[in-house]
């Protein structure tokens, strides 16, 4: 049998839609097929959830990776035991946001320490998070953080469109600010190791403007583009890569639809996210690039609004879990011949 690698899937906001998608997730049979999911969060809420969703899974708590069943019909958890019993669905608390934290600590450890392949995470609340004295604007800049690493890159995943980020959680002025040409450089050559470690040689990059019409030639802003991103194109197409840009947002999604483009490069966060989400939050995942460790996460929130009523939709935790074995199984491997069709 091949190897399945080990995804710790962490809980995420207690308080949040997490735990019941989990539950419902871990209830397919089918993931245990690819991969070994192993939950890192409150086994007592788990459980909670569980009796929402009316889900059928048999808890197996423990302190260790070691003693994971890894079979279907039973949800491996390792309880750290930080949520409360009268904690309240769909309201933001400080205990659930330090516990949301804890969840990504102890998972990022146990990567360090070989023991997982991959993490895939269930959403936090940055309202929580803060609350529970963790500011950071969300998990990608956690993980970075913990990690110990500077700068890595938002890419989203959708079905026929990839976008990766220049800048993600910033205000708008703060963002244009903060892009120059070495961010946008570092930027996609991330997005093309990625996909060249998927499997796509040569893989077609689209870079969209900032101004409306990519400026159309000084007509629109400053001169943003050609002093913030024509010099990354330009240094980065003597390498003979693929890039073109940079090019309006509006029709480059477009074309980046249809399969003009293997990823799209966003220079801001409602830029990118706008069009991946258009597409289906059930459908899209988040994928941390730049990491030691492999993370990909659901493409949603904490749905407060439908927070313990049992109807929140599993499918974009499933999707996640299926990017992180793909991206788990690929990470020791050469890239070989080209294929427009992979995962990632």
């Amino acid at each position: 049998m091949s190897y399945l690698p080990v995804v710790g899937i962490t809980m995420g906001d207690a308080a949040g839609i997490g735990p019941e998608v989990i539950m419902k997730a871990l209830a397919h049979d089918s993931v245990y097929n690819t991969c070994r999911p192993l939950v890192i969060g409150d086994a007592g809420w788990l459980k909670k959830a569980g009796q929402i969703v009316n889900s059928r899974l048999i808890l197996n708590v423990i302190n260790d990776v070691c003693a994971a069943k890894f079979r279907p019909g039973t949800l491996d958890c390792i309880d750290l035991g930080l949520i409360p019993d009268d904690l309240v669905f769909g309201q933001v608390s400080p205990v659930a946001g330090d516990a949301a934290y804890q969840f990504i600590a102890h998972t990022v450890e146990l990567t360090h320490k070989g023991e997982l392949d991959a993490i895939c995470t269930a959403p936090l609340n940055k309202e929580a998070l803060h609350a529970g004295g963790h500011i950071f604007p969300g998990h990608t800049e956690m993980l970075a953080h913990l990690t110990g690493i500077e700068e890595v890159s938002m890419m989203l995943v959708a079905p026929n469109l990839r976008v990766i980020h220049v800048t993600t959680h910033v205000g708008l002025l703060d963002a244009i600010r903060r892009i120059e040409p070495g961010l946008v450089k570092r930027t996609i050559e991330r997005a093309h190791e990625t996909l060249t470690r998927a499997g796509i040689d040569n893989p077609r990059i689209g870079v969209c403007g900032i101004n409306p019409h990519a400026g159309e030639n000084g007509l629109f802003g400053y001169g943003e583009e050609e002093e913030k991103i024509v010099p990354a194109i330009e240094e980065l197409t003597t390498r003979g890569w693929d890039i073109q840009g940079p090019l309006p947002a509006d029709t480059l999604f477009f074309r980046a639809g249809r399969g003009d483009f293997d990823v799209v490069v966003a220079m801001y966060h409602d830029q990118g996210h706008g069009p991946v989400k258009v597409m289906g939050l059930e459908a899209g995942v988040n994928v941390t690039v730049g990491l030691p460790v492999i993370r990909t996460s659901v493409d949603h929130g904490t749905a407060f609004d439908i927070a313990g009523k049992g109807i929140a939709d599993e499918r974009s935790l499933l999707e996640a879990l299926k990017q992180a074995v793909d991206l788990a199984n690929r990470r020791e491997e050469p890239s070989t011949s080209s294929t427009r069709k992979e995962n990632v």
